[in-house]
């Protein structure tokens, strides 16, 4: 195992750890998704037609908004007891260390629509009528769209006096594009129209996820040595 992949692992081992013990990010990212469906469930009474229509768009703007609460709290436990001003004099490489970060809130992330979807499928009675399966990678891609932005931009933020505000002022913006096409192939996936097929966002998403993971991975070493 190379030294890298050795320190990723590492990391991602104390931060599920941790996270284990304290169920700080996930108790917080389930409140607030619950919260959004109960609002949602009162403010909306569609039909099984509306439901699908609308139903792409709820889902991923509260797994949007909920993954944000976790994400604000990438880096907060490294600033305590100085570990993120150790980790920066040492010699270990900058991309492991956001690998570990994003692998752990893409984890994070996963519980919650793992437990929150038969939620959504309960209070808005839905059924996939195009091929579910394609939900899969639309799910993993489009959920690693938001954790490997979001763990960038919170360390971007992590030393401004806003960061709880800062982080979606730069998440949002930049995320539309893959929530755009998170959108729209869950709504053609549930609705199953003939004519369109989910594919064209599906390559999209993956197109936009190895951009911006490449991006991420190429300027993460500037951010965390900023002062």
């Amino acid at each position: 195992m190379s030294a890298p992949t050795g320190i990723t692992l590492a990391t991602l081992k104390k931060d599920i750890r941790l996270e284990w013990r304290s169920k700080d990010a996930l108790n917080s990212m389930l409140f607030f998704a619950l919260l959004v469906v109960i609002v949602f469930s009162f403010s909306f009474d569609p039909v099984a037609e509306e439901s699908r229509q609308i139903a792409g768009g709820l889902v991923w703007v509260s797994f949007l908004f909920a993954a944000v609460v976790a994400l604000n709290q990438t880096w907060a436990r490294e600033m305590r007891n100085q570990v993120l001003d150790a980790y920066r004099v040492s010699p270990a490489p900058a991309n492991a260390l956001f690998l570990a970060k994003a692998i752990g809130n893409f984890i994070f992330v996963c519980i919650l629509e793992a437990l929150m979807t038969p939620l959504f499928i309960v209070f808005y009675k839905l059924r996939a009528l195009g091929p579910a399966w394609q939900l899969v990678p639309v799910a993993i891609l489009g959920t690693w769209a938001i954790v490997v932005n979001g763990t960038f931009f919170a360390a971007m933020s992590l030393r401004t006096r806003s960061r709880e505000i800062m982080l979606p002022l730069l998440l949002f913006p930049i995320t539309i594009p893959a929530l755009l096409s998170m959108v729209e192939a869950t709504t053609i996936i549930l609705v199953g129209d003939p004519s369109t097929s989910a594919k064209f966002w599906i390559v999209l998403l993956a197109t936009y996820d190895v951009v911006f993971t490449t991006g991420c991975l190429a300027l993460f070493e500037t951010v965390l040595h900023a002062e």
